[in-house]
């Protein structure tokens, strides 16, 4: 009978050290250079009056919004390389002019480093719940995470995710609604007839071109949001 208290024990002790060490396999980080120069940047920035914040990674980064939009409200909070750790860590700022509309889209970093979809979804409710809670006057618009194309092999990590992809903007669509916040589904209007991202608005299977932040202005103009 002892013997067999030990075992389950010691079978307990080995689990328990197993999904530690799982957990810190993670990878979590968002740190990098290029992310401490863009923060510090923002914090140095004044607010201005009726800001729109584009807030996400790369995809966002990259977009010319102010140009895009010929309005000089419009920030770009963008940058490359970040995941839902990333912006959660830097809310502080994002919230700090209580600007009048943030638009939102992050975590296809996330799935690339295998972050647990359960993970992801739990960053963004504390995303919305710090937004909502500190500037509960913004608009707040989360939009899906655009599809990739595994034609392109550069970003290979980022490839091969759909189902991921899928059910963490699926899931995002209910927070959303139990949190009263919009929720844009670009995902579907950028797919082409094998439900990949449309060769014609990317050139490497995750970032998009010129063509496809026209498709995303045009789709925020449709609903109405700008």
């Amino acid at each position: 009978m002892k013997c067999k208290y030990f075992l389950l024990i010691l079978f307990c002790f080995v689990l328990s050290l197993h999904l530690v060490r799982a957990q810190q396999s993670i990878d979590t980080n968002y740190q990098s250079t290029y992310y401490q120069q863009k923060v510090t940047l923002f914090r140095l920035l004044p607010d201005t009056k009726d800001e729109i914040i584009f807030l996400g990674n790369s995809i966002t980064d990259i977009g010319e919004w102010t140009e895009i939009w010929q309005d000089i409200h419009v920030k770009n909070r963008g940058i490359s390389g970040d995941n839902t750790f990333g912006v959660l860590a830097r809310l502080d700022e994002v919230v700090s002019s209580k600007p009048s509309k943030i638009f939102i889209m992050i975590g296809i970093n996330d799935i690339s480093k295998n972050i647990p979809d359960s993970i992801i979804l739990n960053n963004y409710k504390k995303i919305i719940q710090y937004i909502r809670f500190n500037t509960p006057n913004s608009l707040l618009v989360v939009q899906s995470i655009l599809p990739t194309n595994n034609f392109f092999t550069e970003f290979k990590n980022h490839q091969n995710k759909d189902i991921h992809i899928r059910f963490v903007n699926t899931n995002l669509q209910v927070i959303c609604k139990e949190n009263g916040v919009i929720f844009l589904d670009l995902y579907h209007q950028f797919l082409d007839n094998e439900n990949k991202l449309d060769k014609k608005y990317t050139n490497d299977g995750l970032h998009i071109n010129g063509y496809g932040y026209m498709l995303w202005k045009k789709i925020i103009l449709e609903n109405n949001l700008m």
